[in-house]
């Protein structure tokens, strides 16, 4: 099986559903003029993490991750600063620059989680452990559980369908579409499986993930959408790494990545953090985790 992670606070203001996969080219970038307050600095990964304000028409605040392609534009800059950047988007990739700082003063670090939800006290999972019992409910309203997949290779993913940022939730998506589509052309071996779980259970219902599954172009037998109790999303969620929250105030989500992927005998094989894994590597994951025998 497979799961995945990075951190990421979004909210999409379109409607779900509506973007077409996957998506082989770019349309020239959008840009907006962005304000926020920078967490944490790392250079040698190329990335900001910045607490942003709400950008009208494209996703509300959030704190995230971003791509800095010129660390040049870092220098001088640290923790706390308020500053001020251009956000570029593509339909398949984002970044920042013209990266300035405000003169505003320094912001508390905190960090915040909320509002406040119930949670189940659970171990981390790593490469070796079984998958646990969990019970969601797919795009058609029907219940399931993980130990329905047992004798199949199970690639997880966890999205939200509101998400607009193309190197968080949608990349996972555009990613399984392209393995669903892989190996269904291989045609051996069947015996495998793509799930995909959403952490944002009071707007992704059933009938929001099978239209968002359809505009996917999911295959019910190989690709299931899942929503749930949220306790038991962030249970099975927090065994892999994964966080998702709202800041107090916030409509947006934010959250990190996780992909795993579980083998035929229904145990861990990989946990992918964050959105660096390619389609090419979580098929070969699965080719592998399908021939594995008891």
């Amino acid at each position: 099986m497979v799961l995945a992670g990075a951190m990421c606070s979004c909210q999409r203001e379109a409607p779900s559903g509506d973007r077409a996969a996957p998506r082989t080219a770019d349309a020239p970038a959008r840009t907006f003029e962005v304000r926020g307050i920078i967490l944490e600095l790392q250079p040698l990964e190329k990335t900001v993490r910045i607490r942003h304000e709400e950008i009208p028409g494209y996703m509300a605040a959030m704190t995230m991750p971003f791509e800095v392609r010129d660390t040049n534009e870092l220098a001088g800059l640290e923790a706390g600063d308020t500053v001020s950047f251009r956000l570029n988007v593509t339909d398949t990739d984002g970044w920042i620059d013209r990266i300035r700082k405000l003169d505003a003063p320094r912001a508390n670090l905190l960090p915040t989680r909320g509002p406040f939800r119930f949670v189940r006290d659970v171990e981390p999972l790593g490469p070796g452990d079984p998958l646990p019992r969990y019970t969601f409910t797919n795009q058609f309203g029907r219940p399931f559980s993980t130990e329905d997949f047992k004798g199949r290779a199970l690639a997880i993913t966890f999205i939200f369908t509101r998400c607009p940022f193309p190197t968080f939730c949608p990349r996972m998506s555009d990613n399984f579409a392209r393995v669903q589509q892989d190996l269904l052309a291989r045609g051996t071996p069947t015996n495998w499986h793509l799930l995909t779980i959403s952490f944002d259970p009071d707007h992704d219902t059933p009938e929001v993930l099978r239209r968002y599954a359809q505009a996917q172009g999911a295959e019910p037998a190989h690709w299931t959408f899942a929503t749930g109790d949220l306790v038991d999303i962030t249970a099975i969620g927090e065994q892999f790494g994964l966080e998702f929250w709202r800041d107090p105030g916030g409509s947006g989500i934010n959250h990190n990545l996780r992909t795993v992927v579980v083998d035929a005998r229904g145990r861990v094989q990989t946990i992918w953090p964050e959105n660096k894994w390619t389609a090419g590597q979580l098929v070969e994951e699965l080719l592998r985790a399908a021939n594995v025998r008891d």
